[in-house]
């Protein structure tokens, strides 16, 4: 069950911060290409073109009404191929859309973009997914209006990552959160945006612009920034000017503020019950400082918010929070996107013939994966047919999407090539420097019994257990065992047992290392765990992964510590403050109720 009183202590918090705004400039402009690891590393790189809105409006002249529709989605296609998928995917692609191959399919409904994700079997390796764009591109090219695809994914770093290794993966939003600082934030969204674009990747969904007000929220936690909401604003805004600066559309979602949440909109209808005043004290800061830095595109959630639409309509389906709030009070002028279609969120009320139409007279743009893709297609030429939608309607948003791919260089005729990939790709400068983000980042919450840091030069014996959760893509193995052996690396003998065996191997170790991630309130094989290390004898040590609210959920222990994610790029660093090699620089972005307040954070010497 939600704990209210929590989320009560943290919406009182971050309205007690909520007192100085977030400064936002708009992104400058400059030439459109594809980035170089040069301009990633550069702060001043190039931010986008001013589009050629008389030659755009000619295009869509030129365009079939089912072409001008077909600019509206980005579907999913299977495959690591536009043209040669495995079989397996190949059925995918009949059994859903009726079409072999991902460039058939673009083909047949002449679509804007197409979303990339690891289930879909798009992103194997960053070699071959160029070579997926650059096939994707040359089908549109020279197919129906010959418009240059938006090709797109869910690359927000930490907990979620649709390309993992060899690319460079960041700590997630909380962890840059805990370590407060803009310009780490952008040089992370530029360093990923030029990787992305240089494998041909030119919208991400990202930045998250939620503020994480409910430590219950199931579907946004350390996807945000923090609790804050202008300290999230800042580093939205840092991280959409990164983005743009390496040619890549950021993203900032959910609009209009999905932070304190109980419901998974993927699998359920979220309420939103923040009154107008509070929603416009919390929850409108980050996107305001979003459309002022000039991001490209903003996401809806899939959210019913009765103080801003009291019909019941989610956020996604919303004329007046869409366009009244959106498009008149924020001023935004931008593309907006649908949050994935297929969600259950949006969903529940309409069914997939209808919600397309209605995201349309809501004022979206984009429709990003419709379940149905020929049932969404034809429904909104229906809806043009019947007049419940005009040609004009229609042509408004196209006209927005054009302007974007025009801003981030699609009609210049580049295409990712290996040649890029291998410059830009997962190379060493990118690595060091999310290492060197990643260092201030961990947290260090307690240390009463003054265990950390532990003496390395004394090759102390370490044991390392807890959960493993599914390893995010950054991860070259479970996080205990990264954990374990990063601490042998730096001088210590670490050893990664099963939890099932730590109790029994604990004696005889100078300290037991216990990874947890997301403790449920109540009783639990986690709490379980940590009580019977705690009665060996031996000091333990809480290592969060995930969620820094978890030491609120157990029982204190000799020292603990939040790390945010559970990447190799976390792990490393948390090895390197609990060693001593580097002092904890991070402060918690995020109260945890009845223990730690916002802003807390100890140095080695306090």
């Amino acid at each position: 069950m939600p704990n209210h009183a929590s989320r009560r202590t943290l919406l009182a918090a971050a309205a007690a911060v909520a007192a100085t705004a977030a400064g936002a400039a708009a992104s400058a402009s400059g030439p459109a290409r594809t980035p170089t690891a040069d301009d990633a590393l550069n702060p001043d790189g190039p931010a986008g073109r001013r589009p050629d809105r008389a030659r755009l409006r000619r295009a869509v002249d030129r365009m079939s009404l089912a072409e001008k529709v077909g600019q509206l989605f980005v579907s999913r296609a299977y495959g690591h191929s536009a043209t040669d998928p495995d079989p397996a995917d190949a059925e995918q692609n009949r059994a859903a859309f009726g079409v072999r191959t991902a460039a058939e399919l673009v083909s047949r409904y002449h679509l804007g973009g197409i979303v990339y994700f690891a289930w879909a079997h798009n992103t194997r390796a960053p070699q071959q997914i160029a070579a997926l764009s650059a096939g994707l591109q040359q089908t549109a090219l020279t197919t129906g209006a010959r418009i240059p695809l938006l090709l797109s994914t869910d690359q927000e770093h930490g907990a979620v990552a649709r390309i993992g290794r060899p690319a460079t993966l960041f700590p997630g939003a909380m962890a840059l959160g805990a370590s407060g600082s803009a310009a780490d934030a952008r040089r992370a969204a530029r360093i990923a945006g030029a990787e992305l674009a240089a494998m041909g990747i030119r919208q991400d969904y990202a930045p998250v612009a939620d503020v994480n007000v409910n430590p219950a929220n199931p579907v946004i936690g350390v996807r945000s920034f923090g609790s804050d909401p202008h300290a999230v604003a800042e580093l939205v805004a840092a991280q959409v000017r990164g983005y743009q600066g390496a040619g890549v559309a950021a993203t900032a979602k959910h609009f209009p503020g999905h932070g304190d949440t109980e419901t998974d909109s993927h699998v359920g209808l979220p309420v939103m019950r923040h009154t107008r005043a509070a929603w416009e004290e919390l929850d409108e800061p980050p996107f305001r400082a979003a459309v002022e830095a000039g991001v490209d595109a903003i996401m809806t959630a899939h959210i019913v918010f009765p103080a801003l639409d009291p019909s019941g309509d989610p956020a996604t389906l919303s004329r007046p929070i869409v366009t009244g709030i959106l498009r008149e009070r924020l001023g935004f002028r931008g593309v907006v996107v649908t949050d994935a279609l297929d969600m259950a969120g949006v969903r529940q009320k309409y069914g997939d013939d209808r919600v397309p139409v209605l995201a349309l007279l809501a004022g979206c743009d984009q429709l990003l994966n419709p379940p149905d893709l020929p049932l969404a297609h034809r429904s909104v030429l229906a809806a043009v047919a019947s007049g419940e939608l005009t040609e004009a309607r229609v042509e408004e948003s196209v006209l927005r999407i054009l302007e974007l791919k025009s801003r981030r260089g699609l009609f210049d005729g580049a295409h990712p090539s290996a040649a890029t990939v291998d410059a830009v790709v997962g190379v060493r400068e990118h690595l060091d420097a999310a290492d060197r983000i990643a260092a201030a980042t961990t947290t260090l919450l307690a240390n009463p019994g003054r265990v950390v840091p532990v003496d390395a030069k004394a090759a102390p014996r370490l044991l390392v257990t807890g959960t493993d959760p599914a390893s995010p893509s950054a991860t070259t193995g479970p996080p205990t065992v990264v954990l374990a052996r990063e601490l042998t690396a730096l001088g210590c003998r670490a050893t990664a047992v099963a939890p099932a065996r730590a109790v029994a191997a604990a004696p005889g170790h100078a300290a037991v290392l216990v990874c947890t991630y997301n403790v449920p309130e109540g009783d639990g094989p986690q709490r379980t765990l940590v009580t019977e290390l705690l009665a060996t004898g031996v000091p333990v040590v809480l290592v969060a992964l995930r969620n820094p609210y978890d030491p609120a959920r157990l029982p204190a222990c000799a020292a603990e510590l939040a790390t945010y994610s559970w990447g190799d790029a976390e792990m490393r660093a948390a090895a390197r403050v609990l060693t001593g090699a580097a002092r904890p620089a991070g402060r918690l972005p995020v109260p945890v109720p009845g223990r730690y307040p916002l802003g807390h954070g100890l140095s080695l010497d306090t």
